[in-house]
């Protein structure tokens, strides 16, 4: 499986292809994800990792739609973010947006927004995670299960950590 680890800063994944906007983390890459296209072929990759790396970047259609056309068929596209009430969302003055646990649905056919965008995602799986707490450990199973009334509701009382997503990429 071919893999492709954006952002990796000092975390390589082994076998991965390492991808950083510095050499001073050694990757195997260095490019910088604003400039595109990204230095890869249409369809090259099985996984892309992007951890704490989107939330960096000014266009996040145009990043999604460059991971969409590195990846294969079937690919599957691992994201993790902060969510939009940690307080490191806000803290790191390199962070040029926020996340929602819907904010990917904007990628699919089904979402009413879908058409600006071609690039087309299924989301497999989206987590809030919590800091590690007793308290967190109930309010993450509760809001794992209905996050969008966790979002509407609770997330003020109770901010979430970062959210994971796993995506797959549907291209035919």
């Amino acid at each position: 499986m071919k893999t492709l680890n954006l952002g990796c800063g000092n975390q390589h994944i082994p076998g991965a292809i390492n991808l950083d906007v510095t050499s001073k983390t050694n990757p195997d890459v260095v490019h910088n994800l604003v400039i595109r296209p990204w230095p890869f072929a249409d369809g090259t990759f099985d996984r892309v990792v992007a951890k704490d790396v989107l939330e960096h970047l000014p266009d996040l259609v145009k990043s999604m739609e460059e991971i969409y056309r590195i990846s294969r068929p079937g690919a599957i596209v691992e994201i993790t973010v902060p969510h939009f009430s940690s307080r490191n969302a806000f803290a790191d003055p390199t962070h040029v947006r926020f996340f929602s646990v819907m904010t990917l649905d904007y990628f699919s056919s089904q979402h009413e927004l879908g058409f600006y965008s071609d690039a087309r995602f299924e989301v497999l799986r989206r987590q809030l995670v919590f800091q590690p707490t007793l308290l967190n450990k109930f309010v993450s199973r509760l809001a794992n299960r209905r996050a969008d009334i966790y979002e509407h509701r609770w997330t003020w009382l109770f901010p979430a950590w970062f959210i994971s997503f796993e995506l797959r990429v549907l291209k035919s």
